[in-house]
This record gives C-alpha cells, sequence and structure tokens, in this order.
C-alpha cells in the first residue's frame, strides 16, 4: 500500500473536546496559569470540559471552589493581581450574576484604575444557551451585561476549531474576557472538525464568513448560526442568496466584515438567542445605522428570543426562540421591500 493509503484518517472533533484541548495546551505552556469553579476537580466539570485536568496539574493548580460565584471571580482577580492566569469556570451562565459586581466592578476595571499598569489575565467561561429545555435557570444567553462593561473582551464561538483557537486567544490576551460555550455544541456531532495542527490561535475581533451570498447578509454568532445556514438552504430554493458572517467576538466587534457584506448585499437580519431589548443584536442594528445606513436598501430586522424567560415546554422553548422559519420568512420579506 502507498504511504498515503497507509496514512491515519484524520479524527474529527467536537466542541467540547476543543475547549478541553485549549485548556491543557495552556496549562502545559503557561506554568502560572491555574483553573478554579465548582466540580471542576475531581469531577471535571458539570459537562466535563475540564475531565482529568487534576489528575495532570494537581490540586494546587485546578483547584475546586465552594458554590460561590463571587468567590471564584473575586479570588481570580487576586490571583491575576500577583502575576497567574485564571480560568474561572461558571457551572451554568445564568449563575454568573452571582458574581457580577466581581466581574464588572472589579475585573473590568483594574487596567483603567491602574492607569494602564495592571492587567487581570481573567477567562470566565461556561456554558451558556437554550434549545435544550434547561428552561429559566439553565438557558440564558446573558452577554449583552458584559459588552456594557468597559474593559471586558466578550467570546462566544460556533465552532469546534473556534472554541480551541479563541479560547487560547483569551487566556494569552491579557484582558479580562467573559467566554460563552453553547452547551447545545458540546457534543453536537454535526458540527465536528477536524481542528488544525500544532499550537493556533483564533484572532480575539475577527469575524468568520460561513457562507458567501449577494441578495442579503445574515449576521449571528453561536449555535444560531446554524440557524441562519439553514435558513440560507432554504432561502436558495427561491432564489435567494444569503451571506452568513459568525462575528464570533461581540467585543471587540469586526465591523468591517459586516459593513463589506453589506455593501454587497444591501440587507441585514441579525440574528441571536438572547431577549430583543437591549439585547446585542440592538447593538449591531445601531451600528449599522449610524455608520452604514446608506449601505441599506431595507430596514434592518432582528430576530431574537421573545422578551420572556425561556419556558421549560419544548413547543413553548421553540417558540420564544429564533428558528429557521422565522429567519427565512423575514428575509423573503426583507428581500422584497
Amino acid at each position: 500500500m502507498s504511504a498515503i493509503a497507509d496514512a491515519p484518517a484524520a479524527i474529527k472533533k467536537n466542541y467540547l473536546t476543543a475547549l478541553k484541548e485549549a485548556l491543557f495546551e495552556e496549562m502545559e505552556r503557561n506554568p502560572n496559569m491555574l483553573c478554579q469553579g465548582e466540580d471542576i476537580g475531581i469531577l471535571g466539570g458539570a459537562f466535563g470540559v475540564t475531565e482529568g485536568l487534576q489528575a495532570k496539574y494537581g490540586e494546587a493548580r485546578v483547584v475546586d471552589m465552594p458554590i460561590s460565584e463571587a468567590c471564584i471571580v473575586g479570588s481570580a482577580v487576586g490571583m491575576a493581581l500577583n502575576g497567574k492566569t485564571v480560568m474561572a469556570e461558571m457551572q451554568f451562565m445564568d449563575f454568573i450574576s452571582c458574581g457580577f459586581d466581581q466581574i464588572v466592578n472589579m475585573m473590568a476595571t483594574y487596567h483603567y484604575r491602574t492607569a494602564g499598569e495592571v492587567n487581570i489575565p481573567v477567562v470566565v467561561r461556561g456554558p451558556a444557551g437554550a434549545y435544550g429545555g434547561g428552561a429559566l435557570y439553565h438557558s440564558q444567553m446573558n452577554e449583552a451585561w458584559f459588552c456594557n462593561s468597559p474593559g471586558l473582551r466578550v467570546v462566544c464561538p460556533s465552532t469546534p476549531s473556534d472554541a480551541k483557537g479563541l479560547l487560547k486567544a483569551a487566556l494569552r490576551d491579557g484582558n479580562p474576557c467573559v467566554f460563552f460555550e453553547i452547551k447545545e455544541l458540546y457534543r453536537k456531532r454535526e458540527i465536528e472538525e477536524v481542528l488544525p495542527e500544532g499550537d493556533y490561535i483564533v484572532p480575539l475581533g475577527k469575524a468568520a464568513i460561513r457562507r458567501t451570498g449577494t441578495d442579503i447578509t445574515f449576521v449571528s454568532y453561536g449555535q444560531n448560526v446554524y440557524h441562519c445556514l439553514a435558513a440560507a438552504d432554504e432561502l436558495q430554493k427561491h432564489g435567494v442568496s444569503a451571506e452568513v458572517i459568525d462575528i464570533r467576538s461581540l467585543v471587540p466587534l469586526d465591523e468591517e466584515t459586516i459593513f463589506t457584506s453589506l455593501a454587497k448585499t444591501n440587507r441585514l437580519i441579525v440574528v441571536n438567542e438572547a431577549p430583543m431589548t437591549c439585547g446585542f443584536a440592538g447593538e449591531i442594528v445601531s451600528r449599522v445605522s449610524e455608520k452604514a445606513f446608506d449601505l441599506l436598501d431595507a430596514p434592518p430586522v432582528r430576530i431574537t428570543r421573545l422578551d420572556t424567560p425561556v419556558p421549560w415546554s419544548k413547543p413553548l422553548e421553540l417558540f420564544v426562540l429564533p428558528s429557521v422559519e422565522k429567519i427565512v420568512n423575514a428575509a423573503l420579506k426583507t428581500v422584497r421591500f
């Protein structure tokens, strides 16, 4: 057999495994890095993202913490002030509110308060998002809280390769970051990828074009990217060509990629699963309206969660959340405007 035939097939990896690899590689690369959170050591985290980490790096670097998000984040800030890089896990991002003061009044402001002399290399990460029947306490996307807090990076990857590359970038950035992982994507087989070889990062603040198109631009992040891609497939049957942009990084935001797309398509739909009122979709629409209004041939549209908690009942959950059908219907209306 030829050498090519004998070569092992590349292994596709899921979103969760990609995150795990990022943590293992960064812990190996940076001896001053440590991880802490509820049940991240012996249990390996509620979803297994930190499985095996404590066994390799010990209890001093992978710390099981009390059920206190304020303590987890507050102590992470203290350790960052003493030269450590810290990954602080929230068991669910819904409960990040319990550590809100430490994040927005301590972690986010130190660089400013010290006139740029002190960095806080802390990444607060954890599972977020709906569509899984988790109901109101385990389904939230509260990213807009932190986009409104100057000093924080805010990231939400949609693919395994981005999950790994963006987490590594965030851990090296030196600025505090709130890192949203989509739990419904953790083990989703349909999105598994062969990860790039070697030590790679995905730069913060650079969007990805997931599909090119000429008639309408979809802007999204997280699992809603896949709703947009499915909607683009459906729209193709109607003769409509949709471009899909995955912003990946909310703060900093890659405006240039969005504006470049709108110069082609002249129509915009922004999709995310946070509530509409004061959500990040509105921020994107606002920036487009202020800076690129002359590119629009139709009013920009937001497709978001309704302004309600996420229901437990599956039909009700799907009713309040963005869907492929909602995106398709809005796109057809927009291109005919």
